[in-house]
């Protein structure tokens, strides 16, 4: 599966922990990366510098839905449900 354009709902919806360039600390929840263009589309895919956890990231039918909407939704149910504690 390709990812849909201008979507960015996994650039978006989830936390990463992990730096990014610009991003010394990683990202919240539901906070765009700073490494989004202004098409959505991540300006250091396939770089060294890109978090580890956004390449295992796959788009996938039960994830990305059926439009952005959707991704968003399951990402941030996914994010609630993998909160520590």
């Amino acid at each position: 599966m390709e990812c849909r354009p201008r979507c960015a709902a996994c650039c978006i919806a989830p936390s990463i922990s992990s730096p990014i360039p610009g991003m010394p600390n990683g990202k919240p929840a539901g906070v765009p990366c700073l490494q989004l263009d202004d098409d959505l589309r991540c300006r250091i895919f396939g770089q060294p510098e890109r978090p580890a956890v956004c390449g295992r990231l796959k788009p996938s039918a039960e994830m990305c839905g059926d439009h952005r909407e959707q991704a968003m939704h399951w990402l941030a149910r996914m994010e609630d449900l993998t909160l520590p504690g």
